[in-house]
């Protein structure tokens, strides 16, 4: 007989949260049925109406604030627009590092089955804010005014934003910048209802140690009205600007670039550094989008590969080169595979321009690459993954239990998989030394970790 459902749609109930969701949202109980409450808080008291009611758990609305979280910060009502895509922004930073480090804890627990394992605490940002040097930002129209800015929550509604407080501010301001112009020249926006109209997004990126800076036009047509203004006009008000792209979009569809990309003014490509290492960044390249951060993420996956400039590396999912060529600095010879040919040519190009021989890159699939390494006889010491959020091929993960490196490092953008990842990988012989959890992301509910796995004696 099934259980009986303590609370109904509509009731307005008082909870006490006793800890977040992992995509920020607070957690109430009911006689044991849990109810999902966006906006609040672990240890406050609240009024919340519900929402929704399924079997297993429910939805609410936070009402009241009844008792307040001392991790609890005020937004001004009038910034909310600025905070797209912050779902921790009503959280002290204090707060949001130890949130992350608990959610580590908690999958690795759960998932993973690892209780011995050392957990570091949040490496974080000394200031946590205007950090992304890239913007994808969407367009449409209101009242018969541009606008751009970020979708609604579970919508596809457009909030004109001026300012968003996570980006750097030569992003917001390029952005801005470009609306404007877009504005002014009377180009319409696209509508993915009616699939009409010219302007899907604008894009930004931005080299922070270089000051160099991108613009993307995303559009529907294979031509822009005003093309050769708009052009001037963006390389007129936007004084850093190096390279103005536009990208065909053709397709309905919820992806943001096309396949058609053209220059149409200055240079192909900006540079950026991370530490001492350089890279081209093209309007299609995977780029780390918290310059800072990423140094001290690759600066803890160099601590933990424990390089003596005598070992062999394997880099799987190696995009276009960034912790390989932060590695071959330190190892004999590094070796870096990823399944996307363009970002391999780009890792092959930054490697150039680094000065760098003692990596080489190869296009394909990790599971199937790094087994013909092995049989032509690459013995790696080392090998490192830095995996999409879906973690590690399966077959990825056998192939590494059978080659046996001694040591294995895994940088993960998504604590679930990386649980699933390390007892797999446990069971298969290796031990789990450390992790290492980063800030990539102040504000929102995502963090990376970077794990050190030692093989154990005797396998």
């Amino acid at each position: 007989m099934s259980k009986t459902i303590p609370v109904k749609k509509n009731d307005y109930i008082d909870v006490v949260f006793e800890d977040l969701t992992h995509d920020g949202a607070g957690v109430a109980k009911v006689d044991g049925y849990p109810i999902f409450v966006p906006g609040g808080l672990p240890e406050e008291k609240a009024k919340i109406k519900v929402v929704k009611v399924n079997n297993g758990y429910g939805f609410g609305r936070l009402i009241e604030i009844l008792e307040r979280s001392h991790f609890r910060v005020d937004v001004e009502p009038g910034d909310t627009h600025k905070y797209g895509g912050t779902q921790l922004h009503h959280i002290s930073y204090e707060g949001q590092l130890k949130f992350k480090e608990n959610q580590v804890r908690q999958v690795l627990s759960r998932i993973g089955k690892l209780e011995d394992v050392k957990i570091h605490p949040v490496l974080g940002m000394e200031h946590p804010w205007h950090y992304r040097n890239k913007a994808q930002v969407p367009v449409g129209d209101k009242d018969g005014k541009l606008i751009a800015g970020f979708f609604k929550p579970r919508s596809h509604e457009i909030v004109d934003t001026n300012e968003s407080l996570i980006q750097l501010p030569e992003i917001n301001e390029a952005v801005q910048a470009v609306k404007e112009i877009c504005s002014e020249l009377g180009i319409p926006a696209y509508h993915e209802e009616t699939h009409k109209g010219v302007l899907r997004h604008i894009m930004a990126r931005y080299g922070k140690q270089t000051g160099e800076l991108m613009v993307v036009i995303v559009t529907r047509t294979a031509d822009i009205p005003h093309k050769n203004k708009l052009v001037e006009e963006i390389a007129a008000r936007l004084p850093k600007v190096k390279s103005i792209v536009h990208n065909v979009n053709s397709k309905r569809t919820n992806v943001i670039l096309g396949d058609k990309t053209k220059v149409l003014w200055g240079n192909e490509v900006i540079y950026d550094y991370i530490g001492n290492v350089r890279f081209a960044i093209s309007a299609m390249s995977f780029y780390q989008v918290n310059s800072d951060q990423t140094k001290v993420l690759y600066d803890k996956v160099l601590e933990y590969a424990g390089l003596t400039g005598e070992e062999t590396v394997i880099d799987a999912y190696c995009g276009i080169g960034t912790i390989s060529l932060f590695l071959a600095q330190k190892a004999k010879k590094v070796y870096g595979v990823e399944i996307v040919p363009e970002a391999i040519e780009d890792a092959k190009r930054n490697a150039e321009l680094n000065g760098i021989a003692n990596a080489e890159f190869a296009a394909g699939a990790a599971e199937a690459v790094i087994p013909k390494w092995y049989k032509d006889g690459i013995k790696a010491g080392v090998l490192v993954v830095d995996p999409p959020r879906k973690g590690c091929d399966e077959a990825l993960l056998q192939t590494i239990i059978e080659m046996k490196p001694k040591k294995v490092v895994y940088v993960s953008c998504n604590p679930a998989t990386l649980a699933r990842d390390l007892r797999i990988l446990e069971d298969g012989g290796y031990r789990t030394v450390e992790v290492q959890p980063v800030d990539m992301f102040p504000q929102t509910t995502h963090v990376e970790a970077v794990s050190k796995l030692i093989l154990k004696e005797g396998n």
